[in-house]
């Protein structure tokens, strides 16, 4: 049997895939796994140890790009496809698979695009990201006995050699990785509050601050280390995304917002402390993972991001850097 497996951006939205992917690798360990994916986010797919291939989409190449996936995956002759999206594009891609079964979310507009459809809306009450997938592989007919962990690929040896020289740069003592970055301005916790939080952790014996992030966080990492009162080491733009996860798997502690590191982060035994803003921990929390969310409690959350509705975005502003310090402590003693 071949199961083709969709999801479209982003790296959390992916990470948060794998259990099902996991499950659907245990109930089918006969079954020939391709994943689609877009090109940033090539490296969690690529030589995940549950897959057997991985099919690209390059977002530059436009119309002529997409036309050209549908002829490859037609070329495949699935038997299946689950678009673990639901976006547009995903689902016309599921559309014309050619695959005689097509499992989806019963989303607006699109639902009749798939044969086998499931809700994203519990009865009781929220469902988990990672939960919803592996009710797309039930609707395939499997049997999921459990709920899997995350799983992503092996670092290379060369990423190894990388995250290696990296660590070593950041010097001794236990590590916290901060990630700075945010999606868009809903998850923003803002420079101040990181540079505040890095001064608190700093008063800790022995513990040090390593900045993570993606190149478009180059901005906000040199204001911070700029304000911070002594030089803070920074694997911003240095690491590839499976880099990172070794780099959070060696460390003491990882603090972010609800990101696509914090989901990379609950893959690793590394604890977690998670700011939450917009989006709901019962929804997005770190899968299975040792953690501990800092929150403030709105009649305003959860929200679409796409317009404050109080104009301050004070589902962050009210979460302060001694809030997020007092649960860093209980992991650094």
């Amino acid at each position: 049997m071949k199961i083709l497996l969709i999801r479209l951006r982003r790296t959390g939205d992916i990470v948060l895939t794998t259990p099902a992917v996991a499950a659907l690798r245990t109930a089918c360990p006969g079954a020939f796994l391709t994943y689609v994916v877009e090109e940033p986010y090539a490296r969690l797919v690529r030589e995940h140890p549950d897959l057997d291939g991985a099919l690209i989409l390059d977002r530059k190449s436009g119309r002529r790009g997409i036309f050209d996936l549908v002829r490859e995956i037609r070329r495949g002759k699935y038997d299946a496809v689950l678009d673990f999206h639901g976006g547009p594009k995903a689902s016309f891609l599921t559309l014309l698979s050619g695959a005689r079964t097509r499992v989806g979310y019963a989303v607006k507009y699109r639902r009749f695009l798939y044969n086998r459809r499931v809700s994203r809306a519990g009865a009781e009450g929220p469902i988990h990201s990672a939960a919803n997938h592996l009710n797309l592989v039930k609707a395939l007919g499997v049997d999921v006995l459990h709920a899997p962990p995350l799983t992503l690929p092996e670092a290379a040896a060369e990423e190894k050699e990388n995250v290696e020289r990296l660590m070593k740069e950041t010097g001794r003592g236990k590590k916290v990785v901060l990630h700075i970055g945010a999606g868009n301005r809903f998850r923003d916790w803002g420079v101040g509050n990181i540079v505040r939080l890095i001064g608190l952790i700093d008063g800790l014996p022995g513990v040090r601050v390593v900045l993570a992030g993606g190149p478009e966080d180059g901005k906000a990492e040199e204001e911070i280390r700029g304000r911070a009162a002594r030089p803070i080491p920074s694997l911003v733009g240095k690491v590839n995304l499976i880099e990172l996860r070794e780099c959070i798997g060696r460390s003491d502690l990882f603090v972010g917002p609800d990101s696509g590191p914090m989901h990379i982060a609950a893959s690793t035994p590394t604890p977690i402390v998670a700011v939450f803003g917009p989006t709901l921990p019962a929804h997005f929390a770190p899968w299975q993972a040792r953690a501990v969310i800092v929150q403030s409690d709105l009649d305003c959350r959860p929200c679409r991001q796409r317009k404050c509705v109080t104009g301050d975005y004070r589902c962050l502003s009210a979460v302060t850097p001694e809030q997020v310090f007092d649960a860093c402590r209980s992991f650094l003693r």
